[in-house]
Parts: structure tokens; C-alpha cells; sequence
């Protein structure tokens, strides 16, 4: 069956444990539940769910304009389908220093293995983008003992993310990093960094798991998994591009058909019915209901759905 077969807890274990291995862990970001599930069947190491990927997929800007329950919603509806460990943007924590900890007992009861709460004012920006702003020190250190506070797991993984690089400095980000591990913090997530030499000065000066965020069109390289696992780096997230090759992918797609008037030319491009019916595993159904999977599947060029 399409569902998980592992606990909330026994997946936030996982994570502790893989990122205690002190190997580089490979995370896609999910577009839904069903390239959650497609993650875990490549071999990825845990699924993410990114703030600007699920602001678009409601034709929002990522400009803070989501809700902590509209999240957890999308969340629970991934977590129930991997078994991988499932991280979430949970952007600033949707308010004042109480909305974080709520937000985190949210996404606790969502099955997340654990989130990354940043230090941008409302309303935050995507991070890779100019004019942002922080807030001070102190006020997201308030806001990380927050959630701390409200944590019921201790495995779940409470992330700090900082984006003062692009506002005042790399040597402040890192001071705010240090802060920020003092506050609680299991991992730093230092957002836009420049190049490969203020990557390595992060790792030096903080020794919590680091996240290094490998989206495409930002301020920062992409750097291959060869060189961030030599840099010390923890987690080599790719927030936004499953979302970025399904667009391109559909906005291509329309043209043709707008072009040629059928799909004929893009069924080499399209997943198989039968792939998308092995995804969503119908013939494990029939150990609850053998009228379910009944069926011989058609040709996979023909056929309507």
C-alpha cells in the first residue's frame, strides 16, 4: 500500500542517525506526495518540502503569504506516503515567538522529521533574492528557545537558518549561527553563501550539521556532493528543482500541443501508465481488495488516462 510503514519517531532516528553517520545526505525537494514517494524509490537519503515550491504550486509569491496550517496539511499528506525522513520550510514560524512554537508542534503531529525556522523580518523574501532584512539577534534567538520549548521530540530536528550573509557579512552570519546553536539549534542552514571559500569558513567555525543549499539561478555555486562531502557539509539540499523541471516540462509540453494540435510527439517524453501504476503500487491493494487491481493494463501509448 501507498503509506508509510514506519513511525513519526522511528523516521526522525533515521535522520539523527544518518546525519550522525557523517556522510553528505542527498535531499530533493518533493513537489507533492507522489515525487516524495519517487524520491525515496532513487535512492535519496530524506525529502524535503520547500516554502517557495508550495507558495507556487497555490500561485503565490514566496513572500510569507502561507499559513502554518496550510503547510502541515501538505506536509501530513507527504509524510504518509515515505518512509524517508521529511524535512519543511517553516519559513520565520508564521509570527511571533509563540506562532514558532505552535508551529512546531504542528509539524510534529504532521509526521515531519524536523524544520528550519530563519531569521528574515515579515514578510521574508525568497533568500536568494536582494533586500532582504533580519531580524536581531535576540529576537531570533527568542524565537529558536521558543521552539525549543515546544518541542515534544527531542529527535525531531530543529534547523536554524540565517540569512544575514547578504545584510551584514559572512563573519555575522557565523556569529549568528554561534547564537544560534547556544539557543537550541541542531543544525545551521547558512543561506546564499558566495563560493566555495566562505562554505569551508562556515564549517570551520561551526560544528553542528550544516545544510548547503544547492538551488539553481541563486547567489551561490552549485557545487557537486564530491566536493561539499570533502567541505564537511551535512546535507546537500535541492530545494526547488523537481519543481523547476516539471514546469519547464508542462510549459514545453503545452506548446507542442498548442503547435501541433495532439500529444503524439511527447509520449516519448511522458512517464508510462505502467510506471505511474507501479509508483502507486495498485497490485499491493489487492491484499485488501481484489476487485481493485483486476485489470490488464493497455499499451502504454495508447489509452486516455
Amino acid at each position: 500500500m501507498l503509506h508509510t510503514h514506519t513511525t513519526p519517531a522511528e523516521r526522525r532516528r533515521d535522520l539523527r542517525d544518518k546525519l550522525a553517520s557523517g556522510r553528505l545526505l542527498r535531499v530533493p525537494g518533493a513537489i507533492n506526495p507522489l515525487t516524495a514517494r519517487l524520491i525515496q524509490d532513487m535512492g535519496f537519503d530524506a525529502a524535503y518540502l520547500s516554502g517557495a515550491v508550495l507558495s507556487a504550486d497555490l500561485g503565490l509569491p514566496d513572500i510569507g503569504l502561507t499559513t502554518s496550517t496550510e503547510i502541515a496539511a501538505r506536509a501530513a499528506q507527504t509524510t504518509r506516503v515515505t518512509d524517508l525522513p521529511v524535512l519543511i520550510d517553516a519559513d520565520t514560524g508564521f509570527g511571533e515567538p509563540m506562532n514558532a512554537a505552535r508551529t512546531v508542534q504542528l509539524m510534529e503531529d504532521a509526521g515531519l522529521a524536523g524544520l528550519h525556522l530563519e531569521d528574515q523580518v515579515n514578510p521574508k523574501r525568497c533568500g536568494h533574492l536582494d533586500g532582504k532584512s533580519v531580524v536581531a539577534r535576540e529576537d531570533m534567538v527568542r524565537r529558536l528557545r521558543a521552539a525549543v520549548d515546544a518541542r515534544r521530540d527531542a529527535d525531531f530536528l530543529l534547523m536554524a537558518r540565517t540569512d544575514a550573509r547578504a545584510v551584514e557579512g559572512l563573519d555575522a552570519a557565523i556569529d549568528r549561527a554561534k547564537a544560534y546553536v547556544d539557543a537550541g539549534a541542531d543544525a545551521i542552514f547558512p543561506e546564499a553563501l558566495a563560493d566555495e571559500a566562505e562554505f569551508a569558513a562556515f564549517r570551520k567555525a561551526v560544528d553542528v550539521p550544516l545544510l548547503a543549499n544547492m538551488t539553481e539561478f541563486g547567489k551561490g555555486p552549485l557545487l557537486n556532493t564530491a566536493t561539499l562531502e570533502n567541505l564537511g557539509y551535512n546535507i546537500a539540499l535541492y530545494p526547488v528543482t523537481l519543481f523547476r523541471l516539471a514546469m519547464g516540462a508542462i510549459e514545453g509540453g503545452l506548446r507542442v500541443l498548442a503547435a501541433e494540435g495532439t500529444q503524439q510527439s511527447l509520449l516519448p517524453r511522458m512517464q508510462t501508465r505502467s510506471r505511474l501504476y507501479e509508483l502507486l503500487a495498485y497490485e499491493e491493494y489487492t491484499v485488501f481488495d481484489s476487485a481493485v487491481f483486476d485489470f490488464t493494463l493497455p499499451n502504454d501509448t495508447g489509452g486516455t488516462a
